[in-house]
C-alpha cells in the first residue's frame, strides 16, 4: 500500500512538473513585437536612444525621430538610455498574450553639474602682477585714439576690409543712376571734371584706391 501512494505521488508530481516546464517553454517561445517612441517630459522626440533588452541581452537604436522596433518574450526587461537623460527601465507583463506592445517612453533629463574653471591669461599671480605694473599703456586718453584713428592705421584696416552689402547696393545705385542720366548720349567724361580730380586726390591717402602692379 505504501508503494503504490508513493508511487502515485511520484506521478502526480512528474505530470505538474511536466506542465509546468512545459508552459515556462511555451512562454518562452510567445515572441512580442514591441513598437513605440522615446519622448522628453516636453514632448520632444529623443533620437537615437538607445533600446537594450536586458534578459536576452540583444537591443536596437531608435531612428531620428525617436521611433523603435524590438522582439521581446514576455518577463523581458527593456533598459532605455540616451546621453542626457536618466536610464529608464520597462517590464513586458508575464501574463500577455498579444502579439504586438506599443510603448510611449518618457526620459527625464539628467542635469551634470560639473565644478568651475576658473581660466587665466596668465599662469600664476606673480607673472599678472610683473605684466600689469610694466605694461606700457599712454597715460593720455586723446593720444590713444589719435594713435587707432591715424590716417595711416585707417588706410591699412581700411584696405584688409571687404565691401558689404550695403556698400556694394550703394555703388550700383550711383552706377545706376549714373547711367539713367546720360542714356541715349555719350557717356559723361569727367577727366576734365574739377570735382572728380578733387575726389580722387582725397581718396588716394585714405585707402580707397590701389595700386596694381
Amino acid at each position: 500500500m505504501k508503494k503504490l501512494l508513493i508511487i502515485f505521488i511520484f506521478a502526480l508530481s512528474s505530470t505538474s512538473y511536466g506542465q509546468t516546464t512545459s508552459q515556462q517553454k511555451d512562454d518562452s517561445l510567445l515572441f512580442i513585437q514591441l513598437t513605440g517612441i522615446i519622448i522628453t517630459d516636453s514632448l520632444y522626440r529623443v533620437p537615437f536612444a538607445r533600446v537594450g533588452d536586458m534578459t536576452t541581452m540583444r537591443g536596437t537604436i531608435a531612428d531620428y525621430y525617436g521611433y523603435f522596433a524590438l522582439v521581446v518574450h514576455p518577463g523581458d526587461t527593456i533598459q532605455f538610455s540616451s546621453l542626457g537623460y536618466e536610464k529608464k527601465t520597462y517590464v513586458v507583463p508575464d501574463s500577455t498574450k498579444s502579439k504586438s506592445i506599443s510603448l510611449v517612453q518618457l526620459m527625464t533629463a539628467d542635469t551634470i553639474v560639473m565644478d568651475p574653471v576658473d581660466v587665466y591669461p596668465w599662469p600664476s599671480r606673480e607673472q599678472f602682477a610683473d605684466a600689469f605694473v610694466n605694461m606700457d599703456i599712454p597715460d593720455d586718453d586723446l593720444k590713444r585714439a589719435q594713435k587707432r584713428l591715424s590716417p595711416q592705421e585707417m588706410a591699412f584696416v581700411g584696405a584688409l576690409l571687404t565691401a558689404d552689402a550695403s556698400t556694394s547696393y550703394s555703388n550700383y545705385r550711383v552706377q545706376q543712376q549714373q547711367e539713367f542720366y546720360t542714356r541715349g548720349q555719350s557717356p559723361v567724361n569727367n577727366l576734365l571734371n574739377p570735382a572728380a580730380w578733387s575726389e580722387f586726390i582725397q581718396g588716394i591717402g585714405t585707402g580707397r584706391y590701389q595700386l596694381s602692379q
